[in-house]
């Protein structure tokens, strides 16, 4: 059980060397738990698209560390700059034009070039740390099985019961925030709320 504020360095440091050698997590955020995994984890990512009987055109989000982290990953305006940083870190997915600079395989995912990603900056304790251990961004997804519609996620003993068996590690930190996020599209001409969270957001 790790500390969900001030969270034991040596338990995350575990995990970080789990998801190094391709595991796939359980991890906290501030809108539910979640599943993540490196970048350049294809094993893992496949056993989230068996889990959840997604294809390959299907988006997941990318948890980063800080906005300039973002900025490596896609194209950053000022307009789409200033809204994340005064809604971020948070429970709110962004979606945003993607970086030239986007790593090859996530750009490539899928039939056709990636134009478009989503983008995190969660705001919990220990998944913070962890990708501050890690020292680079991971990919995620919602706990959502293909019978559910509203799965809790947020309860750690209910998401261990349904998910522990297929999974390599979960930092589990007791209950957290419940979800979903709120996801604002920036990448029209003006920013729009697509999806109002458990949290919702205020343009």
């Amino acid at each position: 059980m790790l500390h969900p504020v001030t969270p034991q360095q040596r338990l995350v440091d575990k995990a970080v060397a789990i998801l190094k050698a391709g595991g796939l997590a359980l991890v906290p955020t501030d809108a539910g738990y979640s599943l993540a995994w490196c970048l350049e984890s294809r094993e893992a990512e496949e056993r989230v698209q068996r889990l959840r009987e997604l294809d390959s055109r299907h988006p997941f989000t990318l948890l980063c560390r800080q906005l300039s982290e973002a900025g490596r990953l896609a194209r950053l305006d000022d307009r789409a700059f200033r809204l994340m940083r005064s809604l971020t870190p948070g429970p709110c997915t962004f979606i945003l034009p993607a970086s030239p600079d986007l790593p090859k395989r996530i750009k490539n995912a899928g039939r056709s070039k990636r134009r478009d990603i989503g983008i995190r900056l969660p705001d919990h304790g220990v998944t913070r740390m962890l990708l501050e251990s890690i020292g680079e961004p991971l990919l995620s997804t919602s706990l959502v099985l293909p019978d559910e519609e509203h799965p809790n996620s947020h309860e750690a003993e209910e998401v261990a019961n349904r998910w522990l068996r297929w999974v390599d590690v979960m930092l589990d930190a007791e209950d957290c925030e419940p979800g979903p996020t709120s996801i604002v599209d920036c990448t029209g001409d003006e920013p729009v709320v697509v999806r109002q969270g458990f949290h919702p957001v205020a343009l």
